[in-house]
């Protein structure tokens, strides 16, 4: 037989035997009266989950240095006066093309107290246009 025949017998065969011992194992794992409690394998069934804070019990967690935001909505930690899924207050969305900025839905590009970004105010008489203040001139 050539080269490559005995090449594609050999790679067959060890597709097969991984594919039987995979089904061996999972097979065997049932039949033991083992599973994959939330998540996890045999080993660690016997162990509780970790218990994850949630900002709706504890606010405070919220006010911590390294959170996104010092308001909590639907159990995370936001910045209403940013956030565009939460602008104003929870649950208030910004349409496409706005950005919360000051808890308002603005359209930066033709802001001008928002002009291409949050409180990026035009000059006065200049107008705002594609989010550049005075564009045309």
């Amino acid at each position: 037989m050539t080269e490559i025949v005995l090449l594609r017998r050999f790679f067959l065969a060890a597709l097969l035997l991984s594919l039987n011992i995979t089904h061996y194992h999972t097979i065997s794992a049932s039949e033991e009266g083992y599973s994959q409690v939330g998540g996890r394998g045999r080993f660690l069934a016997g162990t509780k989950a970790p218990v994850q804070i949630t900002c709706n019990k504890y606010p405070q967690i919220c006010r911590n240095e390294n959170s996104p935001g010092p308001d909590c909505c639907r159990k995370q930690c936001v910045d209403v006066m940013t956030d565009r899924l939460n602008c104003g207050k929870c649950g208030y969305k910004c349409k496409y093309g706005t950005a919360c900025c000051g808890g308002r839905c603005v359209n930066l590009s033709n802001d001008e107290k928002n002009c291409g970004g949050c409180y990026k105010r035009c000059s006065k008489g200049d107008i705002c246009v594609h989010g550049i203040c005075n564009y045309a001139n």
